[in-house]
């Protein structure tokens, strides 16, 4: 599996630049589910309170708006290309099956402007309205999603959500940035949390979708490895996303209310995956890879809430 897949056909509507629109969605529904609104959502939820660490307290409105605002717009354009390049595996896995390019509401050509038109958006935006480094990031992020990520590891590599993960980290990196126009080695470790927290939450949802993967032969790991040595996998991974979270302590000047969150949602993370790999039952993934969200959800609220409260 070192070949990547090729890239099927144009749908017959797309021959004549026309898209049919789905019942009971309309063409603007479509293009927002062409931008994956629930991931934008779980980035916003870590920029903030990067934001509100490096202000040591509450940012001005105006900023934390204008910096939400523009990574939506990036993050919203490497999603739309993301489903761009990857509409030809989007059709063979039922989980993907009804986004708005392989059902033919929305044609490659115009969802490739409307991408890049976000992308551009967003760059100019940061640029002139928060700082140019913000935005020179929140570029080079959708740059490494879209030609790291989704053009060479996810169809070639098992360690593509390892390695892609990273773009997935930036938006800290930006949020920072917005506040200081600098950055230093507290947004690095909060980088490296969700860049740790990656593979462990997106292999859950792997497992449960194995067969999809399987299907349009993308090497997830659990396509590739069993599950055991999957789970096994995953239960390292909390266990150095522990020790980092921790480590954010001492770097980043954080604290009780942050240690406590930190000790506390690291010992339920970990302990759940060493459930799912005793259990042997790989139904019990979506528990995992639900709580992984709510893990990362308040662990950077307990950050927000640290500087908030304590200083």
């Amino acid at each position: 599996m070192t070949e990547a897949l090729p890239v099927t056909g144009p749908l017959p509507l797309e021959r004549e630049g026309l898209a049919p629109v789905a019942p009971g969605r309309s063409r603007l529904a479509a293009y927002i589910a062409l931008t994956k609104p629930r991931i934008i959502e779980l980035l916003l939820v870590t920029t903030v309170p990067a934001m509100i660490v490096a202000e040591r307290g509450m940012p001005p409105a105006w900023l934390i708006l204008a910096t939400l605002v523009g990574g939506t717009l990036a993050a919203a354009g490497a999603n739309a290309t993301n489903m761009v390049i990857d509409r030809d595996i989007d059709k063979l896995m039922r989980r993907t099956s009804k986004r708005p390019l392989v059902t033919g509401e929305i044609t490659p050509r115009n969802a490739l402007i409307f991408a890049i038109g976000l992308e551009l958006g967003a760059a100019v935006w940061l640029a002139l309205v928060v700082n140019p480094l913000s935005a020179a990031l929140a570029v080079a992020a959708t740059l490494f999603y879209v030609f790291v990520y989704t053009i060479w590891l996810k169809r070639t590599s098992v360690q593509n959500i390892v390695i892609g993960g990273a773009a997935g980290a930036v938006p800290v990196l930006v949020g920072w940035a917005a506040v200081t126009n600098e950055l230093a080695i507290a947004p690095f470790a909060m980088f490296a949390i969700i860049f740790v927290w990656t593979p462990p939450h997106f292999w859950a949802l792997a497992i449960r979708y194995r067969a999809d993967y399987a299907a349009a032969d993308v090497p997830m790991l659990p396509v590739v490895a069993s599950f055991e040595d999957t789970t096994k996998k995953m239960v390292v991974y909390t266990l150095v996303l522990w020790a980092v979270s921790l480590a954010l302590w001492p770097l980043g000047s954080m604290g009780p209310i942050y240690l406590v969150a930190a000790m506390a949602l690291g010992a339920m993370f970990t302990w759940k995956a060493v459930q799912l790999a005793r259990s042997h039952n790989p139904d019990l993934a979506m528990r995992l890879f639900k709580f992984s969200i709510t893990y990362i959800t308040l662990l950077f609220g307990a950050m927000a809430a640290d500087q908030l409260l304590l200083h």
